[in-house]
């Protein structure tokens, strides 16, 4: 028992020798910089790229302002018609937005009169 005692703590003894690690080539002050000046050109280039090619330009402030499709405008006619009792419809149906749908729909849902009423501030809707 003692030999083999003796055996695992040599092993293990053995095997936590400093392996050599490879030289490392020291490198100038002047690469360095130099790297770092290619890797800052680099990024402003980037970002000189991005500032001409954004997409955000050309989109609305609120992104909820965007324009129905087709199919979400005759939707929209048919929630409003069925509040055609108390509301009309105040402006052109091709210029409702996305919020404007999303309040209509709110409204189905809830019942809640004062997403009509948001309409109405709004010149969406107006009452009979």
């Amino acid at each position: 028992m003692e030999i083999l005692l003796k055996g695992i703590l040599d092993k293990l003894l053995k095997g936590k020798e400093p392996t050599p690690q490879p030289a490392v080539k020291p490198i100038s002050q002047a690469d360095v910089e130099a790297l770092v000046e290619a890797k800052i050109r680099e990024h402003a280039a980037t970002l000189e790229y991005t500032k001409k090619d954004s997409p955000d330009q050309n989109q609305p402030a609120d992104p909820d302002d965007y324009t129905l499709t087709p199919k979400q405008i005759e939707y929209a006619l048919s929630l409003i018609d069925k509040i055609k009792y108390e509301f009309e419809l105040a402006i052109d149906p091709s210029a409702l937005t996305i919020k404007d749908l999303n309040r209509l729909i709110a409204y189905n849902r809830y019942k809640n009169k004062g997403t009509l009423v948001n309409l109405v501030k709004k010149g969406v809707l107006k009452k009979k």
